[in-house]
C-alpha cells in the first residue's frame, strides 16, 4: 500500500529527529528535515549554535553520519547543517535554553529567565508567548506558573499550524521540572486581520469622486430647473395680476363714460 510506505517515511523521520535531539544536548536544535534525493538521503539539520554540531574538524557529524546509516540503514547520508535567524521565535530553542539555564543556576531564579524569555521573544517581534514552568519549583512542593505577554490563540487551525510549540524536561536537585513553550510568530496571518490594498482603495476613491461629480451635477440641474419653475411663475403670477389691473382700468373708464353720457342727457 501506498499509504504505508508514506507512513513508514515520516515514522522515519520522526525517529531519525529523536535520536538527534537525545544524541545532541545544548546545541539548539530546532528540526530536522530528511529529503530523498537521486544522490541518496539529505538531512538537514536546523540549529542556533552549528558549531558544536559540525565539531573540530567535523569529528561530530562525521560520527552522526556513520551512526545514522547503520541505525536507520540509510544508504548515502548527507548531512546538512542550516542556522537558524530568529532564535528567540523557535520555541524548542526557547524551551532548550530555559532548561539549560535552570539545570546550571537552580530554581532561585527561574522568574527572573521566564521573565527575560518573554522580553526576548516580545522584542523579536512576537505576537504573543506562553511559558508554563511545573514541579518543585521554588519550594518543595509542586507549582505551576504561567509567564504571558501578547496575543495568542489557543484553539482553531491557526492555533494548530500557526503556533511554535515545544516541551521539554530540566533535571534539578528537587527534581524533574516540566517546560512548555508557545510562541505566535508574527508571520502568522490571521483570519480577522483584514488589510486593505492601495490600488483598490484609489479606485474606489476614483469611483466615490465620480459619483459625488455626479450628484453635484445633477444637484446644479436640480436648483437650474427649480429656479426656471421659481421664474416662471412669478412671471405668470405678474402677467395675471397685469390682466387684472387692465380689467379694472377698462370698467373704470366704462363707468366714467356712462356716467358722463347721463349727465349730457340731464343738460339736455
Amino acid at each position: 500500500m501506498i499509504e504505508r510506505k508514506f507512513v513508514a517515511e515520516r515514522m522515519k523521520e520522526f525517529q531519525i529527529e529523536e535520536y538527534i535531539r537525545s544524541t545532541m544536548k545544548n546545541v539548539g536544535h530546532s528540526m530536522t528535515k530528511l529529503q530523498r534525493t537521486p544522490m541518496g538521503e539529505k538531512i538537514i539539520i536546523y540549529s542556533s549554535r552549528p558549531g558544536l554540531i559540525v565539531g573540530r574538524k567535523g569529528e561530530n557529524i562525521k560520527k552522526l553520519t556513520e551512526t545514522l546509516k547503520s541505525k536507520f540503514k540509510l544508504e548515502n547520508p548527507q548531512l546538512e547543517i542550516a542556522e537558524v535567524e530568529q532564535v528567540h521565535l523557535d520555541a524548542k530553542i526557547v524551551a532548550e535554553r530555559i532548561a539549560s539555564t535552570l539545570e546550571r543556576f537552580g530554581s532561585s531564579k527561574f522568574k527572573a529567565v521566564g521573565h527575560r524569555t518573554i522580553s526576548d521573544a516580545i522584542g523579536a517581534g512576537a505576537l504573543g508567548i506562553e511559558i508554563l514552568i511545573s514541579g518543585k519549583i521554588p519550594g518543595a512542593r509542586a507549582k505551576r506558573w504561567r509567564f504571558y505577554k501578547g496575543y495568542l490563540k489557543k484553539c482553531g487551525d491557526v492555533a494548530i499550524e500557526g503556533v511554535s510549540e515545544a516541551k521539554t524536561e530540566a533535571q534539578i536537585k528537587s527534581g524533574t521540572i516540566g517546560i512548555q513553550v508557545k510562541i505566535m510568530p508574527p508571520t502568522v496571518e490571521l483570519p480577522d486581520n483584514i488589510k486593505l490594498r492601495k490600488d483598490i482603495v484609489e479606485e474606489t476613491s476614483e469611483e466615490e469622486g465620480s459619483k459625488d461629480s455626479a450628484v453635484e451635477g445633477e444637484d446644479e440641474e436640480k436648483s437650474a430647473d427649480t429656479k426656471e419653475s421659481k421664474d416662471t411663475k412669478e412671471d405668470t403670477k405678474d402677467t395675471k395680476k397685469e390682466v387684472k389691473e387692465d380689467k379694472k382700468e377698462k370698467k373704470e373708464k366704462k363707468e366714467v363714460e356712462a356716467k358722463e353720457d347721463k349727465k349730457g342727457e340731464n343738460s339736455e
